[in-house]
Formats: C-alpha cells, structure tokens, sequence
C-alpha cells in the first residue's frame, strides 16, 4: 500500500472523533512490529523516527527512513512516516528527501518568543515542501536532557506548576506559527514504564476549544487505556507511544536469555520481541482508535 501523509491520517481521525496512534520506530523489528499490529486491528498507524533514533543510527537518517518506509509500503492498512522531536535544522531540511511527510518540530526548551521565532521558521519550511508540521508547547518532560525542576532533582515532573499548557496561549502560538498541529502538556511525561500518568481532562477540552488545529499527546506509554479513552473523547487526536513497545521488546528479549543461556542467533530472541512489540501496537491501536 502507497505511504499515505500523516496530515491525513490525522485530519480523518479527528473528523471522525477517534485518535490514530503514532509509534517510534528504533530498529527494523520495531517497523514491522508496528506494521503486523496495525493488520491485526485493522487500523492506520503513524510510523515516527525520532532525532534520538537518527543520532542511534549514526547520525544517518536516509537508512533507517528507507527501512521503515519499506515496511509501510508493505503493509495492509494505511501508514504513514513521521519525522519526531526535531531540533536540528540540519535534520529538519533533511526530511523532505527522506520520504518523510510530517515532522515535530520541537523548540519547547526556547523560551516562548524564540520557540514561535524557530517554529515559525521551520513551518515555512515545512510547507514549502508539502510537509504537515507539529509542534509543541508547555513541557511534557521526561526524556534525557530535559531541564529540572525548580529546587529538585531528576527530570522534569508532569505536574509542576508552570508546565502545562496554557489555553489562551497555545491558541496565540498556533495563530503565530502556523502549525498544523499542537502537543500539549497536561500530565502526561514521557519514557515512564508504568502506566500511572492522571491527565488533565478539564484542561484538554479547554484547548481543544481553544486550539483550531488537532492536539497531540505525547507521553503515551504511560497513560492507562481508560485515561486515553478519556483524552481522545474530550479532543486529543495524534497519540504518541514509544516507551512500552521497548518495554515489551526487552521484557520478552530477558524472558527468552533467562532460559536459553545457549542461543547466539539473534533471530531467536528478536522473533519473540516482534511479537510482543506487535501485540502492544494492536492493543494501544484498539484504545486510542477504536
């Protein structure tokens, strides 16, 4: 099936009133997970490389681009390729060439006036070759490098005050960017590993008024299906997951080594991964779109 545009994909799920589920792909078993749990629920699926997957692979966006736009070409249902977290201009202008339909633009770590200034600038690139283009404003936190928390250590914390995303002005930002779409912060973090995230509901359907363009949420991993059930329904769209299709992959790679200390061939233990990582997409795609 011919890759579709993530721009698509997002503007029938939010006129229908369900969400479609964008997944990081690392490695090619992870694409192919994705794609054999998109069959299985017969659903679309959004196949995003993040700049931290790039940096993974060396630095080399075109290989893992082609691999993942192979797998989707490939694929029964609808799927796109997404280009995730961008703060590389370099990167950013790399897209287009790389098949790749949308990108994150992400300038969150600016301050507000330098944040719209960046985005601004990339959506006129963005357009200007036929690409769809997220951004994102407050702070969901969590991944490496993000700053700290005012007088406390580790990562940034989803409820500190000051985080989440003001209404009024993410519809100003949205006006002053361009965007085609906003992810927000209400409560949600990222890389967490267990499913406790309680989001701000009240505050999802106040932007989701306040906001002309569909919202995203990041973080996904570890929000529990009835909370994604309840983002969705009060105007969240793009609904993105990475961290538990690690969590399953690993998980079934250690279950497998625990009991077979003999096996060399990857292929073994992989098998086994695919599968797990495969049945999460079918899952989460059964929550967040159905």
């Amino acid at each position: 099936m011919p890759l579709v545009g993530t721009g698509e994909l997002v503007t029938d799920a939010r006129a229908s009133g369900r969400g479609v589920a964008a997944f990081n792909v690392i490695t090619l078993e992870h694409a192919e997970a994705i794609a054999a749990g998109a069959e299985a629920a017969g659903m679309p699926a959004i196949l995003q490389v993040s700049e931290n997957a790039v940096r993974f692979h060396g630095g080399r966006l075109a290989p893992v681009a082609a691999a993942a736009a192979a797998v989707a070409r490939a694929s029964g249902v609808p799927m796109s390729l997404h280009l995730d977290h961008v703060e590389s201009v370099e990167l950013l202008r790399a897209a287009p060439g790389s098949g790749f339909s949308s990108v994150m633009f992400d300038a969150s770590k600016l301050s507000y006036a330098d944040n719209v200034a960046a985005t601004a600038e990339a959506v006129r690139f963005g357009h200007g070759h036929g690409m769809w283009v997220e951004a994102e404003l407050g702070r969901v936190g969590g991944k490496p490098g993000d700053p700290e928390p005012e007088g406390g250590r580790g990562t940034l914390d989803a409820h500190a005050p000051g985080v989440r995303t003001d209404p009024a002005e993410a519809a100003a930002y949205a006006a002053a960017t361009g965007v085609d779409a906003l992810a927000v912060a209400v409560g949600s973090s990222h890389a967490m590993t267990e499913r406790t995230a309680a989001l701000d509901h009240g505050l999802i359907a106040e932007l989701r008024g306040a906001v002309p363009v569909p919202l995203v949420l990041h973080g996904s991993s570890g929000v529990p299906d009835g909370e994604l059930r309840r983002a969705v329904a009060a105007g969240m769209t793009k609904i993105n997951v990475g961290t538990a299709l690690n969590t399953a992959f690993t998980g079934a790679v250690r279950a497998f080594l625990a009991g077979d200390t003999r096996t060399v061939d990857p292929r073994r233990y992989l098998l086994p991964a695919r599968e797990a990582m495969a049945e999460t997409v079918a899952a989460f795609l059964k929550v967040i779109g159905g």
